[in-house]
């Protein structure tokens, strides 16, 4: 066995590295005599293995996340709207992974999946909120309004000390990327779910359209 060794200099990631360096490794492998091969280890490998056990779960988390909004709300199409949210924090998290010159690896992607339970909290507090003013009297379309003003502070004070939070964690170069990712993707995304889900639960619902004033 023989093997090859390197260090990687400066701000770009061994895995892109030994990616960028696949074809040309084909080519070498075409070229060997029979029995022997070249195998790429290091960070990538490990990189690669921790994705593949992280995607062996992802179908029984999100079982068990549609379990969990489903014993709190109630109900399968409001249960729907709160999980339509989760991919509001790819907006923000790819913005700034990409201002900030980050890789989206194995950290990033444990931020994001971390970053979606963030928001789906949001939503339910938002949701349920709605569902309180309904019952207690109000027509749908003024408990969508009343409830989005009522919690958006809240909602936006918890984000905003999240985000302080993660500040510090930025700067390290392992954790960086997760903290940007989530960064990015917490202030968008806040802002987004005070716009979309009361929109998207007006549109689903079917609440009548009055000009002047409210939703549209």
């Amino acid at each position: 066995m023989m093997t090859v060794r390197a260090l990687v200099r400066g701000k770009t990631q061994a895995a892109d590295i030994s990616n960028n360096l696949l074809p040309e490794i084909a080519k070498i492998q075409q070229t060997l005599p029979p029995g022997y091969e070249i195998e790429t280890g290091g960070t990538l490998e490990k990189a690669n293995r921790n994705n593949n056990a992280l995607y062996s779960v992802f179908p029984l988390m999100f079982l068990i996340m549609l379990t969990l909004i489903m014993v709190q709300v109630q109900s399968f199409s409001r249960m729907f709207l709160v999980f339509l949210t989760f991919p509001l924090g790819f907006i923000g998290a790819s913005t700034a992974l990409l201002i900030g010159d980050r890789p989206f690896g194995f950290v990033a992607i444990l931020g994001v999946i971390a970053l979606g339970g963030m928001i789906m909290r949001n939503t339910l507090i938002l949701v349920d909120q709605i569902e309180k003013d309904i019952t207690s009297g109000l027509p749908m379309r003024e408990a969508i309004i009343e409830s989005t003003i009522r919690r958006s502070r809240p909602v936006t004070l918890t984000a905003l000390a999240a985000v302080l939070a993660f500040i510090p964690l930025s700067f390290s170069v392992f954790w960086g990327p997760m903290a940007v990712a989530m960064i990015g993707g917490l202030t968008i995304a806040t802002v987004l779910t005070l716009l979309f889900l009361p929109a998207l639960y007006a549109l689903w619902f079917k609440v009548p359209q009055e000009r002047g004033n409210g939703l549209s």
